[in-house]
């Protein structure tokens, strides 16, 4: 069959999104077992243990269909972020919302602008649209938002930033973000991915739910995978003006948030515990991961994220998985000879470095 028939070209020019390993594949890969993945941002200490509990309860109604509305998690975020409820839109995750709002907003032919070295997603799928991205390379591990803003034509529609950045975990300032405020024109929409902001720990941080406004066009997104360490059920929420969340809506399949997901996040809002225990091991997981490659001589971004981008050289992703570690090897992302790191459990961490110095030996 010549799918080039049915298929259009830029389908066919996509390059499926390659995940990181899972542990069970390595382990069968190598006869190994006891393997540490540090590749995906993944919280190390698991889910909220609230969400656990909700869920376990919610098991026996899996009959029904989940709730094509979320109420309750919507009002409950509407009652965190004194919001109307009609602001928030919630997703099977940040991908699905990434993805939604390209279809809104986003018509064949037209361009986003996105940083070089931004979430793969972004790119992956205006081009499943029909769209193209305008690439604006960084500044050193940092968005060029001066540049950015530059790089606006007639025919772009969307701009998106995540702030931390995935694969650097640079933030941009708020006086950067305020000046791109003033040249981006009104008539382009303006996305912020903030899935690692409760990580950030940098009073320069521009939160941008204090920028919205009814004269611009500006959607935050968050997740519940990280913090919460809900990312197996795939949930994250959108914030925006009403007219923007009820265009959203009309393209929203039904019940696209499933039961499990709804109540685990709905629990893990108030699971203070566990969000407080899984900053303070971010916090000191960086810092030890930091001394240690500065001890090791390592480059590595300046990231406020719950990872690292370091310097590992060049293979050495693929030299660790049969020691039972994985972390993510990012030439897919521009960076030949570099890996994301995940904070993990300070054992976790520990292993990580002592298999490093190993290698440099």
């Amino acid at each position: 069959m010549d799918i080039r028939k049915y298929v259009p070209d830029w389908v066919l020019s996509l390059t499926p999104y390659q995940p990181g390993k899972p542990i069970e594949e390595v382990e069968r890969e190598y006869g190994i077992r006891n393997s540490v993945k540090i590749a995906s941002n993944e919280n190390p200490l698991g889910p909220s243990p609230k969400a656990v509990e909700a869920i376990t309860a919610a098991l026996p109604q899996l009959n029904l269909y989940p709730d094509g509305d979320a109420f309750y998690l919507k009002q409950r975020l509407a009652e965190k972020f004194g919001l109307d409820r009609a602001r928030i839109i919630i997703g099977n995750g940040s991908n699905e919302l990434i993805e939604m709002i390209v279809r809104t907003f986003l018509r064949v032919g037209e361009s986003i602008v996105a940083a070089e070295h931004a979430f793969a997603i972004y790119h992956l799928c205006v081009h499943a649209a029909g769209g193209h991205t305008i690439t604006v390379p960084h500044k050193g591990f940092a968005f060029d938002l001066d540049a950015m803003a530059d790089a606006i034509t007639s025919d772009t529609r969307i701009v998106f930033l995540d702030n931390p950045n995935n694969p650097t975990g640079t933030i941009y300032t708020r006086a950067d973000w305020g000046a791109f405020l003033e040249k981006v024109p009104y008539d382009v929409v303006i996305v912020v991915d903030e899935a690692y902001f409760e990580f950030v720990e940098d009073a320069d941080y521009p939160n941008s739910l204090d920028y919205h406004s009814a004269e611009r066009v500006l959607i935050t997104l968050r997740t519940f995978s990280k913090i919460c360490g809900l990312a197996g059920v795939r949930v994250g929420y959108g914030i925006s003006s009403p007219e923007v969340i009820d265009a959203l809506n009309r393209i929203r399949q039904p019940f696209n948030v499933n039961a499990l997901a709804q109540v685990g996040a709905l629990a893990a809002l108030d699971d203070a515990d566990h969000i407080r225990r899984t900053q303070e091991n971010n916090r000191y997981g960086l810092a030890y991961l930091r001394r240690e490659l500065d001890r090791l001589g390592l480059e590595y971004a300046p990231s406020w994220g719950n990872f690292l981008l370091v310097k590992v050289g060049a293979g050495v992703s693929q030299q660790l998985l049969p020691q039972g570690i994985i972390i993510r090897p990012m030439e897919g992302y521009g960076y030949p000879g570099y890996a994301r790191v995940s904070v993990g459990l300070p054992e976790e961490n520990e292993y990580f470095i002592t298999a490093m110095e190993k290698l440099r030996q």
